[in-house]
């Protein structure tokens, strides 16, 4: 059967963007259909906020940043404060973490003030009122959506976690992710050899959308290295486990040991031993590890700790960017409806060679899989500015340029991310101890 999210995907950035403003402001209704009111309010971690405050803060966006500087009068003037995030130039907040105190105003009242403002600005655009500079607000009001969208299923995953019935967000993606891990194991793992060189990296704007920190388009120099082919599996992670993976200071960073300490981690976020069988808490509901899908849920620190004890490293984000650049967009993205990474079927092999120059397969039958969707993938390189990077004046210079400090950049995507909003040149970025998002690891080693 059909996902229930089916919605348009890739295609759906060539809409006008009118049609892609409704398209995605329905999608993330779509996401909040099999939660109840109980389910929108809970913020089970500082980290994560509440599902009705994704709904009133990604509509708050286009009342502050689109409607309130061209006359258009606010819904309520309170709204500004409770569902700013983290615009010090626009004003005062509710703090992050207590989110999850605001019970009024109700689920109700914010979807109403969802209905008005996503009528007026479908209003504006369709009738043509909008100069340049505000359709581009409201194409990054857009891409900003599509993020909450992913935020909003796994901030909901860790708070359905937390109920000792574990709950299901939905049975459909149990089913979709059984027929998906049907189509077999995991491909043996092949290192795809790379030359050395200078090779172009980051975004062109002239190519469609893209956020500041993806660009300018510069050139970087790597030297000789090979990529794996495919994510680290299940069944790889926990080789890694029984060898005493969490219990060897000498393959941990220094607060990446300290995290394991502290924490007590032992296994990737959402596992438990259930005998002699792993068991890992999913939006269908808690489920046996399927040992050929990609490990997911585990930080920066077990991503560099598991790439130390396998021989290999993490790669840059400028290896990943020159090997994937021109393979398709195409993967296990939200719309597909599985919001779980499921093992790769011969549909996902990409011949190797097929992308960046110099690329070499490292023997017969070499090829990349799952570089787009499924699991975020780990990178070792810090979130920081490319070379002749500024952020633009003005609040919306927020969004991305004060956040780089102390954040790794993650690279492809994953099962929970809309199709449409991934490209090769997107940075991701979270902060190495960071679980709760669909992260994993691709290798690298250096020739």
């Amino acid at each position: 059967m059909p996902s229930p999210f089916a919605v348009a995907a890739l295609p759906q950035q060539r809409l006008p963007l009118a049609e892609r403003f409704a398209v995605t402001r329905r999608f993330t209704e779509t996401l909040t259909g099999p939660l109840s009111a109980e389910d929108c309010i809970v913020q089970s971690m500082p980290d994560a906020s509440p599902t009705k405050w994704h709904l009133g803060h990604t509509t708050w966006f286009f009342e502050e940043f689109v409607l309130a500087p061209r006359g258009e009068a606010r819904y309520d003037d309170r709204f500004a404060f409770l569902f700013n995030s983290y615009y010090n130039l626009v004003g005062d907040r509710q703090p992050r973490p207590k989110r999850g105190m605001l019970t009024r105003p109700g689920l109700g009242e914010v979807m109403a003030y969802r209905d008005v403002v996503t009528e007026r600005v479908e209003k504006l655009l369709r009738a043509g009122k909008l100069d340049d500079e505000a359709r581009r607000i409201v194409e990054i009001g857009v891409n900003h959506e599509q993020q909450h969208q992913e935020l909003l299923l796994t901030d909901i995953k860790h708070a359905l976690s937390q109920n000792p019935l574990l709950p299901a967000y939905q049975e459909e993606s149990a089913q979709a992710a059984g027929a998906a891990a049907a189509a077999g194991g995991a491909p043996d793992m092949q290192w795809l050899e790379h030359d050395e060189g200078l090779f172009e990296i980051g975004a062109d704007p002239e190519d469609g959308f893209c956020y500041d920190c993806e660009g300018p388009r510069h050139r970087a120099h790597v030297a000789p290295f090979a990529l794996a082919s495919r994510p680290v599996t299940n069944a790889e992670y926990v080789r890694f486990m029984a060898d005493g993976g969490y219990e060897r200071a000498d393959l941990w960073l220094d607060l990446g040991w300290a995290a394991v300490q502290h924490e007590l981690w032992r296994a990737p976020m959402y596992w438990r031993r259930d005998g002699d069988r792993w068991m890992r808490f999913t939006l269908a509901g808690e489920r046996e590890v399927d040992p050929a899908a990609p490990v997911s849920h585990i930080s920066s620190f077990e991503a560099d700790a598991y790439a130390r004890w396998a021989g290999a490293r993490l790669p840059t984000e400028q290896e990943w960017e020159i090997v994937c650049a021109d393979e398709p967009v195409e993967g296990n993205f939200a719309e597909a409806g599985a919001l779980d990474p499921v093992a790769a079927s011969g549909a996902d092999l990409q011949p190797a060679g097929a992308s960046g120059a110099g690329l070499q397969p490292a023997g017969d039958g070499s090829a990349l899989v799952q570089v787009f969707g499924d699991v975020w993938e780990w990178t070792r390189s810090h979130f920081s500015p490319y070379p002749g990077y500024s952020a633009e004046p003005g609040p919306l210079g927020e969004y991305n340029g004060k956040f780089m400090c102390n954040q790794f950049v993650l690279r492809g995507g994953s099962c929970a991310t809309p199709a449409s909003h991934v490209r090769a040149s997107y940075r991701n970025f979270f902060h190495p101890g960071a679980r709760w998002q669909f992260a994993g690891l691709r290798l690298a080693k250096d020739l």
